[in-house]
Protein backbone atom coordinates (compact mmCIF):
# COMPACT_ATOMS: atom_id res chain seq x y z
CA UNK A 1 0.00 0.00 0.00
CA UNK A 2 1.40 3.90 -0.74
CA UNK A 3 2.58 5.52 2.27
CA UNK A 4 -0.12 8.16 1.90
CA UNK A 5 -2.87 5.63 1.91
CA UNK A 6 -1.20 3.75 4.92
CA UNK A 7 -0.98 7.25 6.78
CA UNK A 8 -4.91 7.60 5.88
CA UNK A 9 -5.81 4.20 7.32
CA UNK A 10 -3.89 4.74 10.21
CA UNK A 11 -5.53 7.65 11.41
CA UNK A 12 -8.70 6.55 9.84
CA UNK A 13 -8.98 3.10 10.43
CA UNK A 14 -13.50 3.34 10.95
CA UNK A 15 -13.81 5.75 7.59
CA UNK A 16 -11.29 4.06 5.37
CA UNK A 17 -12.57 1.68 2.67
CA UNK A 18 -9.81 0.88 0.47
CA UNK A 19 -6.86 2.24 -1.52
CA UNK A 20 -5.42 1.65 -4.61
CA UNK A 21 -2.20 2.36 -6.63
CA UNK A 22 -2.04 1.85 -10.43
CA UNK A 23 0.83 3.52 -12.60
CA UNK A 24 1.85 6.19 -9.46
CA UNK A 25 -1.43 7.69 -9.10
CA UNK A 26 -3.42 7.00 -5.46
CA UNK A 27 -7.04 6.73 -5.01
CA UNK A 28 -8.41 6.26 -1.51
CA UNK A 29 -11.91 5.42 -0.36
CA UNK A 30 -13.85 6.60 2.69
CA UNK A 31 -16.94 6.42 4.03
CA UNK A 32 -19.27 9.72 3.56
CA UNK A 33 -18.90 10.22 7.34
CA UNK A 34 -15.57 10.15 7.55
CA UNK A 35 -14.62 12.52 4.34
CA UNK A 36 -14.42 15.87 5.77
CA UNK A 37 -12.23 14.72 8.74
CA UNK A 38 -10.45 13.17 6.00
CA UNK A 39 -9.78 16.40 3.94
CA UNK A 40 -8.95 18.42 6.61
CA UNK A 41 -6.12 15.71 7.75
CA UNK A 42 -5.23 16.02 3.79
CA UNK A 43 -5.44 19.68 3.55
CA UNK A 44 -3.31 20.45 7.54
CA UNK A 45 -1.79 17.35 8.27
CA UNK A 46 2.14 18.67 7.58
CA UNK A 47 3.28 15.17 5.81
CA UNK A 48 0.34 15.31 3.22
CA UNK A 49 0.14 19.64 2.93
CA UNK A 50 -2.34 18.82 -0.66
CA UNK A 51 -2.71 22.98 -0.94
CA UNK A 52 -4.01 22.50 -4.29
CA UNK A 53 -7.53 21.11 -5.34
CA UNK A 54 -7.34 19.88 -9.11
CA UNK A 55 -10.67 18.44 -9.71
CA UNK A 56 -14.02 16.99 -8.44
CA UNK A 57 -15.96 14.81 -10.51
CA UNK A 58 -18.54 12.25 -10.30
CA UNK A 59 -19.54 8.93 -11.52
CA UNK A 60 -22.63 6.87 -11.75
CA UNK A 61 -22.97 3.52 -11.34
CA UNK A 62 -26.37 2.81 -11.74
CA UNK A 63 -26.59 -0.99 -10.70
CA UNK A 64 -24.88 -0.13 -7.71
CA UNK A 65 -26.55 0.16 -4.37
CA UNK A 66 -25.04 3.16 -3.40
CA UNK A 67 -24.97 4.38 -7.10
CA UNK A 68 -22.80 8.11 -7.28
CA UNK A 69 -19.02 8.25 -6.50
CA UNK A 70 -17.78 11.44 -6.11
CA UNK A 71 -13.79 12.05 -6.63
CA UNK A 72 -11.93 14.76 -5.27
CA UNK A 73 -8.01 15.30 -7.06
CA UNK A 74 -5.51 17.21 -4.61
CA UNK A 75 -1.88 18.03 -5.36
CA UNK A 76 0.75 18.97 -2.80
CA UNK A 77 2.66 21.97 -4.69
CA UNK A 78 5.68 21.79 -2.10
CA UNK A 79 5.65 17.86 -1.22
CA UNK A 80 5.02 17.47 -5.06
CA UNK A 81 2.64 14.35 -4.96
CA UNK A 82 -1.13 13.91 -5.42
CA UNK A 83 -4.31 12.16 -4.44
CA UNK A 84 -7.64 11.36 -5.62
CA UNK A 85 -10.44 10.82 -2.95
CA UNK A 86 -13.66 8.78 -3.13
CA UNK A 87 -16.82 8.34 -1.42
CA UNK A 88 -20.10 6.88 -2.07
CA UNK A 89 -23.68 7.90 -1.88
CA UNK A 90 -26.89 6.30 -2.53
CA UNK A 91 -29.56 7.69 -5.30
CA UNK A 92 -31.87 7.98 -2.44
CA UNK A 93 -29.74 10.09 -0.04
CA UNK A 94 -27.69 11.90 -2.39
CA UNK A 95 -25.87 14.53 -0.19
CA UNK A 96 -21.53 14.62 0.57
CA UNK A 97 -19.70 17.46 2.60
CA UNK A 98 -18.51 20.00 0.52
CA UNK A 99 -15.22 20.99 0.87
CA UNK A 100 -15.24 25.01 -0.10
CA UNK A 101 -14.18 25.46 3.58
CA UNK A 102 -10.69 23.57 3.04
CA UNK A 103 -10.12 24.74 -0.70
CA UNK A 104 -11.66 27.45 -1.97
CA UNK A 105 -11.30 26.43 -5.60
CA UNK A 106 -13.98 23.37 -4.83
CA UNK A 107 -16.65 25.82 -5.11
CA UNK A 108 -17.33 25.85 -8.52
CA UNK A 109 -16.38 22.31 -9.45
CA UNK A 110 -18.77 20.92 -6.29
CA UNK A 111 -21.47 23.03 -8.46
CA UNK A 112 -21.18 21.40 -11.40
CA UNK A 113 -21.27 17.66 -10.01
CA UNK A 114 -24.66 18.85 -8.26
CA UNK A 115 -25.76 20.94 -11.53
CA UNK A 116 -24.57 17.91 -13.76
CA UNK A 117 -25.25 14.44 -11.54
CA UNK A 118 -27.66 16.27 -8.76
CA UNK A 119 -25.29 15.40 -5.98
CA UNK A 120 -25.72 18.23 -3.10
CA UNK A 121 -22.66 19.16 -1.24
CA UNK A 122 -23.71 20.34 2.59
CA UNK A 123 -22.37 23.43 3.60
CA UNK A 124 -21.53 24.74 0.22
CA UNK A 125 -21.63 28.16 0.33
CA UNK A 126 -23.67 28.74 -2.75
CA UNK A 127 -24.81 25.67 -4.07
CA UNK A 128 -26.88 26.47 -7.76
CA UNK A 129 -26.84 25.47 -10.80
CA UNK A 130 -23.80 26.55 -12.69
CA UNK A 131 -24.47 24.87 -16.60
CA UNK A 132 -28.11 24.84 -17.06
CA UNK A 133 -30.69 27.06 -16.50
CA UNK A 134 -32.25 27.78 -13.13
CA UNK A 135 -35.91 26.67 -13.98
CA UNK A 136 -34.53 23.25 -16.07
CA UNK A 137 -36.31 19.89 -14.47
CA UNK A 138 -35.38 17.86 -17.02
CA UNK A 139 -33.35 15.56 -14.80
CA UNK A 140 -28.78 15.55 -14.75
CA UNK A 141 -27.41 15.03 -17.93
CA UNK A 142 -24.64 13.21 -16.40
CA UNK A 143 -26.62 10.25 -15.21
CA UNK A 144 -26.60 7.60 -17.36
CA UNK A 145 -30.30 6.92 -17.36
CA UNK A 146 -30.82 10.06 -19.31
CA UNK A 147 -31.84 9.72 -22.49
CA UNK A 148 -29.49 10.62 -25.06
CA UNK A 149 -31.77 13.14 -26.81
CA UNK A 150 -33.43 14.75 -23.72
CA UNK A 151 -36.50 14.28 -22.19
CA UNK A 152 -38.96 14.80 -25.47
CA UNK A 153 -38.88 18.99 -26.33
CA UNK A 154 -35.77 18.93 -28.38
CA UNK A 155 -37.49 16.16 -30.93
CA UNK A 156 -39.76 19.20 -32.04
CA UNK A 157 -37.29 21.16 -33.63
CA UNK A 158 -38.24 21.07 -37.41
CA UNK A 159 -34.79 22.40 -38.79
CA UNK A 160 -33.46 19.02 -37.46
CA UNK A 161 -35.50 17.25 -40.05
CA UNK A 162 -34.12 19.35 -42.62
CA UNK A 163 -32.02 18.38 -45.18
CA UNK A 164 -29.02 20.98 -45.98
CA UNK A 165 -28.89 22.42 -49.14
Amino acid sequence: MHQLARRIEESFSVGFLGAMEWRGDVAVTVTRDALHEVAKFLRYEPGMDFDYIVHVSSVDWPDDEERFEVVWEFYSIRKRHRIRLKTRVPESDCVVDSLTDLWKGADFMEREVYDMMGIRFRNHPDLRRILLPDDFTEGYPLRKDFPLRGKGWRDTFEFLDEVPR
